[in-house]
C-alpha cells in the first residue's frame, strides 16, 4: 500500500523496499516545535540574497497544542514567533488556542479534512503516524527535514519501508477496544519489531471499526518502532470524511495489491482479546488487566491525542454516570479538540464526569510529556490513555504510568486502584413512575344549597387550564 502511495507521489510506475525517493508531501505539519523549524528554514536562506517563502502554504498545518495556554515566557514567545511566520507566510491552517477550533493536532487534521486518502503527510511529532487511519503515508520528521520540506515541497532520502500485515478477526469483547488491540500488538511485536516498517491493518475487525478507533491503532505503531500505520481506504474512510471532516472531493480510493509481498503477518483473535495494560516503563511491557489488579494510582488521565474522542469520552461517561471518583485520586479529562469538548457538553458527558468528580481541562497534550498540567508528584502512580510510559513522562522519573482504555481509566478512576471494566456494576437505572389513572368521565359533584352537575374529573381534583388552584 505504502509503496503504491510512494511511486504516486513520486511519479514513478513502481518503487521497492529500500529504495531511496524524495516523494512530494500533501501536508506538512507542526506544533509548537513549529519555532525551531523556522530557525532552520531561515538558516536555508541565509545570505543568499533570496526571499525565505515556503513552497506552498495551504499545504502547511500549525496547530497549538502542547503547552496550551503558554506556561512559561519561552512558551508564548515562541507561539508569538510562529503567529508572526504564519501570518507573513499566508498559512491558512493555523489553529490557535481558541474555543472554537482549536486541539490536539492529531484530532485536528482529520477533523478538518487536511488528511486524505493515498496522500504523503509528513509532521515534527512522532504520532503523525496516527494519519495512516485514513489511508495517507505519514509520519514523523525532524524540524531539519520539516524546514527542507518547507523550502522544496518533497521529503528528501526517504528509504521505501518493508510492511508487516496485521490482521484482526473476530467480534470485540464489551470493554475491550482498540487501544487493546494495539497495546497487545505491541506487547506482541515488541518496542523495536517494526524498526523502520510500516504497520498495514486488514480483517473483519478492522472493517467495522470506526475512524476514531483505527486513528487508536495507528497513532500507536511509531510504539512498536514503526515507521507508520496505515488503513486501506474503505466505506468507513468515506462516511468519515463526507460526514465528520466535510470533505466534498474524495479522491481515488486504493488498497494494496492482491499479490502484495509482506515481510511478516500476524494474527490476532479480536474476541479472546482482554483489556490491557502497558506496565511501567516500556510500552511493549503488556499484560492482561488481571495481572495489574489492585495496584492503587493517585491520578487517572482521559484524553490525549490517543484516546480523548468523542467515543472514548462516551465510554468513560457511561461508566462513571451515577458514581464518584476515589477520594484518593485526581481525575483529569482533555479532550482531543475543542469540537469534541462541544459534542461532549451536548451530550451531558462533562457533567457526568465533574459530578462524579473529575476535572475537565482544555485539549491539550501538557500532561502526556509531563510539561504542562498533571504532574505526578514522587512515588505516585498514573493510569492515563495517553500513548508512552517511559521513566519521567507525565514530568517525574520518580513516578510511574500505566497505559490502558478509557473503559479501564474510568473503572479504575471508581476503585482508586486499576479494575477490569468487565467487573464494575453499570449506573443504577431511573425508578419507573407510576402514571397517574385519568377518566374522561365527568364526576357529579354536589355542595350545600346547590344542585348535582357534573364537572371534568380535573376540575374536580381543583385543577384549572392554568394549573392548581
Amino acid at each position: 500500500m505504502v509503496q503504491k502511495i510512494l511511486a504516486r507521489a513520486t511519479g514513478q510506475a513502481a518503487v521497492k523496499v529500500n529504495d531511496v525517493v524524495e516523494p512530494k508531501v500533501s501536508l506538512a505539519m507542526s506544533h509548537e516545535n513549529g519555532a525551531l523549524v523556522i530557525n532552520q528554514f531561515n538558516e536555508i536562506y541565509q545570505d543568499t540574497g533570496i526571499e525565505a517563502r515556503v513552497w506552498d502554504p495551504s499545504k502547511i498545518a500549525i496547530i497549538f497544542d502542547h503547552r496550551v495556554p503558554a506556561e512559561s515566557s519561552k512558551t508564548a514567545g515562541n507561539q508569538k514567533k510562529i503567529r508572526e511566520f504564519v501570518a507573513k507566510q499566508g498559512i491558512t491552517k493555523f489553529h490557535d488556542i481558541r474555543g472554537d477550533e482549536g486541539g490536539i493536532c492529531h484530532q485536528i487534521l482529520p477533523e478538518n479534512g487536511y488528511v486524505l486518502p493515498g496522500s504523503v503527510v509528513v509532521g515534527t511529532d512522532s504520532h503523525t503516524t496516527s494519519h495512516g487511519a485514513l489511508g495517507a503515508f505519514s509520519f514523523g520528521i525532524g524540524a531539519t527535514e520539516m524546514a527542507a520540506v518547507w523550502a522544496l515541497g518533497k521529503i528528501l532520502n526517504v528509504e521505501v519501508p518493508g510492511t508487516i500485515k496485521v490482521v484482526v478477526n473476530g467480534t470485540l469483547p464489551k470493554y475491550v477496544e482498540p487501544k487493546d488491540i494495539i497495546l497487545h500488538l505491541i506487547g506482541k511485536l515488541s518496542a523495536e519489531g517494526a524498526n523502520f516498517k510500516v504497520i498495514e491493518f486488514h480483517g473483519e475487525t478492522i472493517r467495522k471499526m470506526s475512524t476514531s478507533g483505527r486513528l487508536v491503532l495507528c497513532n500507536m505503531t511509531v510504539e512498536a518502532g514503526a515507521t507508520g500505520g496505515i488503513v486501506p481506504p474503505d466505506n468507513e474512510t468515506v462516511r468519515y470524511l463526507k460526514t465528520e471532516a466535510g470533505v466534498k472531493n474524495i479522491p481515488e480510493l486504493f488498497g494494496p495489491d492482491a499479490d502484495a509481498v509482506y515481510e511478516q503477518v500476524v494474527e490476532i483473535d479480536a474476541s479472546k482479546l482482554e483489556p490491557q495494560i502497558a506496565f511501567p516503563h516500556t510500552v511493549d511491557n503488556v499484560k492482561p488487566v488481571g495481572a495489574a489488579r489492585g495496584i492503587k494510582v493517585q491520578q487517572i488521565v482521559i484524553g490525549s491525542c490517543t484516546n480523548g474522542r468523542l467515543d472514548d469520552l462516551a465510554i468513560a461517561a457511561g461508566i462513571l454516570k451515577g458514581k464518584k471518583v476515589a477520594r484518593s485520586v485526581r481525575m483529569l479529562v482533555f479532550p482531543a479538540s475543542t469540537r469534541i469538548y462541544q459534542q461532549a457538553l451536548k451530550k451531558g458527558y462533562v457533567e457526568i464526569f465533574m459530578k462524579a468528580g473529575a476535572v475537565v481541562m482544555n485539549s491539550g497534550c501538557g500532561p502526556c510529556l509531563g510539561v504542562h498540567q498533571g504532574a505526578l508528584a514522587d512515588g505516585d502512580k498514573a493510569l492515563a490513555t495517553t500513548n508512552r510510559n517511559f521513566k519521567g513522562r507525565m514530568g517525574n522519573p520518580n513516578a510511574e504510568v500505566y497505559l490502558s482504555s478509557a473503559a479501564t481509566a474510568a473503572a479504575s478512576a471508581i476503585t482508586g486502584e486499576i479494575t477490569d471494566p468487565r467487573t464494575v456494576s453499570p449506573a443504577p437505572k431511573a425508578k419507573k413512575v407510576k402514571p397517574i389513572k385519568t377518566t374522561k368521565k365527568k364526576v357529579v359533584v354536589k355542595k350545600a344549597g346547590e344542585k348535582a352537575k357534573k364537572i371534568a374529573p380535573r376540575q374536580a381534583r381543583g385543577v384549572t387550564k392554568k394549573g392548581r388552584k
